[in-house]
């Protein structure tokens, strides 16, 4: 069993019935980062070039075809950044960046073998965020990412690279690691895991003796 294949337990996590009241106990302080600002972009690029790198397997036959690109991680690289705040806006700042996102590409070579390698894009950012006032625990400024670039072409170069077009999610956030205060029902009862048995005989043996009047 889980916590979601048990069935409905008042000290389990899910939905709240009735009285959302009724079991708190205690107040609790956690630690965690707090989302102060959040904003995503969401746009189409063209004539991106991935110059390639770490080749799976080495020394392709050149020339190579395009097959799909993709991001590698969720997380991007955030570098470069400047907040300037706005002396009109309480709280809100000019925050300009470079994000850059590891990306896989795929492709087969002269000979028709199937490969891989490692490139990056790199994303200017300059956009308004709130951003905390100044204290002891500074926060930080992150970039959750993803890139798929279904369309590329090849280019023969002193590094070989691919010039794709895609689709591309950069989702700026303002951080901080904080403790918080939030209300609680304490801890949770763990239930035991439920084992994954593929059971073949479990419709067969689920069928009566003997066939029903009718």
């Amino acid at each position: 069993m889980s916590f979601f294949t048990n069935g409905p337990s008042e000290r389990a996590p899910g939905r709240i019935t009735g009285n959302p009241v009724n079991g708190l106990c205690e107040k609790v302080c956690i630690q965690a980062q707090k989302v102060f600002d959040a904003c995503i972009r969401q746009t189409q690029v063209d004539g991106i070039s991935l110059p390639l790198t770490n080749f799976t397997p080495a020394n392709p036959a050149l020339p190579l075809t395009f097959v799909s690109a993709k991001s590698t991680s969720s997380v991007g690289t955030v570098t470069n950044l400047q907040v300037d705040r706005l002396p009109d806006r309480r709280c809100f700042a000019r925050v300009q960046a470079t994000v850059t996102v590891p990306v896989e590409v795929l492709y087969t070579d002269a000979n028709g073998v199937a490969g891989s390698a490692t490139s990056t894009m790199t994303f200017n950012q300059d956009i308004i965020m709130y951003v905390p006032e100044p204290s002891i625990i500074p926060f930080d400024v992150v970039a959750v990412v993803s890139v798929v670039a279904p369309d590329g072409v090849y280019v023969d170069g002193d590094v070989p690279s691919f010039t794709v077009s895609g689709c591309v999610t950069i989702i700026m956030k303002v951080i901080m690691t904080v403790e918080l205060l939030v209300p609680s029902y304490g801890y949770p009862l763990i239930p035991q895991c439920q084992e994954y048995a593929q059971d073949v005989c479990s419709g067969f043996f689920d069928l009566p003796i003997y066939p029903g009047n009718g």
